[in-house]
C-alpha cells in the first residue's frame, strides 16, 4: 500500500515544478529561486502553485534570508506549509533563545495536530524535530512515506540511528517510486558514503554524474569531499573543497567542517587548521561540531589541571 501510494504521487505529478525542485535538491538554490520567478505566470493547479511557493520559501532560508520567510508566513491567509517554514526560520534564527526555539516547536505541534494530511508540515517539523534531537519525533512524522521527501528523510534519520538496513529498505522504496529522480541517486550516495569504503566509489561516480547533469553546487561537492575522504584520496577531497570555496562563498559550515577533517588526514598543521576552526566557532557557535569540539576541549582542559606543575 505505501508503495503503490507513492507511485501514484509520483506519476500523477506533471512535470512544471520537476527543474525547479531538482535544483533545490541538489542545493542549487539561487537557482531554484530563479525557476520559481520564470514559473510564476505559467498555468498550474493550485496545488502546484503552493508547491512552489514553498520551494521558494524554503530555497530563501536555505540561502539565509529567514526574514523573509517569516514575513511569508506572517501574511494574511498564508497555508499551513508556508506557517511551518516560518516556525522553522524563527528556530534557526533563535540559537541564543530557548523560549523562541521551544515556542517554534509548539507551533508546529499544533499545525500537525490541525493537519495530519499535510505532507509538507510534516516534513519540515521532521527538519525541525532534528535540529532540536528529537529523532524520535522526525522519524514519526515521516515514516508513513507519503511522499519522496518524506522516504528521503527517513532514509537520513536512520543513517543517524546507524541503521543501514533501514535505509537502505527506504532507498529500495525510492528507486520503486523514481529510480531516475534527483533524491533516489542522492539516497545512494548518502548509504554509499555511510557504509564505508567498500562502496564510497559508487558515490564517487553519482556525485559526477549528478554535476555534469546540473553543474556544481556546495552540497555536491562537500558530498564528493566526503566520498573522496572515505575512500581514503584526500587530495581528490582537498581539490573538490577548494572548487567550492572559489566557485561559491565557501564560507558555509559543511565546507569548513569538511576541510578541518581533510586537512587533519592530510597532517596539515594547527598553522593551517586553526583559522578555520576559528571562523567555525564565530560563525557557527551552535553546531553540532562546534559544540562537540567544545565539550572535548574542556573535558581536556579539566584533566590538564590536575597535572599542571606549579611554578
Amino acid at each position: 500500500l505505501l508503495l503503490c501510494l507513492v507511485s501514484t504521487l509520483t506519476m500523477a505529478e506533471p512535470d512544471d515544478l520537476y527543474t525547479l525542485r531538482a535544483q533545490f535538491w541538489m542545493g542549487h538554490y539561487n537557482l531554484c529561486l530563479d525557476e520559481a520567478k520564470a514559473i510564476a505566470r505559467r498555468p498550474m493547479s493550485p496545488n502546484l502553485k503552493l508547491e512552489r511557493e514553498e520551494f521558494l520559501q524554503r530555497a530563501a532560508m536555505a540561502l539565509g534570508q529567514f526574514d523573509k520567510v517569516v514575513s511569508a508566513a506572517s501574511a494574511p491567509g498564508a497555508s499551513a506549509s508556508i506557517k511551518a517554514l516560518g516556525c522553522r526560520a524563527t528556530y534557526e534564527t533563535s540559537s541564543d533563545d530557548e523560549g523562541a526555539k521551544q515556542q517554534a516547536i509548539d507551533e508546529l505541534k499544533t499545525l500537525l495536530a490541525d493537519n495530519e494530511a499535510s505532507p509538507s508540515v510534516q516534513l519540515t517539523a521532521s527538519h525541525v524535530f532534528l535540529q532540536a534531537g528529537m529523532t524520535r519525533e522526525a522519524l514519526q512524522c515521516v515514516h508513513l512515506g507519503s511522499t519522496l521527501e518524506h522516504i528521503s528523510v527517513c532514509l537520513q534519520i536512520y543513517l543517524k540511528m546507524d541503521r543501514l538496513d533501514l535505509a537502505a529498505e527506504q532507498l529500495s522504496l525510492l528507486k520503486q517510486a523514481d529510480e531516475d529522480s534527483v533524491l533516489a541517486q542522492l539516497g545512494s550516495v548518502y548509504l554509499a558514503i555511510a557504509t564505508g569504503s567498500s562502496t564510497a566509489a559508487d558515490a564517487v561516480h553519482h556525485l559526477s554524474s549528478l554535476s555534469e547533469q546540473y553543474g556544481p553546487s556546495p552540497l555536491l561537492l562537500n558530498l564528493s569531499a566526503t566520498s573522496h575522504m572515505v575512500c581514503g584520496n584526500f587530495e581528490k577531497a582537498e581539490e573538490a573543497l577548494d572548487e567550492c570555496r572559489s566557485e561559491f562563498t565557501g564560507e558555509d559550515v559543511d565546507t569548513l567542517v569538511n576541510t578541518v577533517v581533510c586537512y587533519q588526514h592530510m597532517g596539515k598543521g594547527l598553522a593551517a587548521i586553526s583559522p578555520i576552526l576559528a571562523k567555525l566557532k564565530t560563525s557557527y557557535p551552535n553546531h553540532t561540531f562546534c559544540q562537540g569540539l567544545e565539550r572535548v576541549e574542556g573535558a581536556f582542559e579539566r584533566e590538564a589541571l590536575k597535572y599542571k606543575v606549579a611554578a
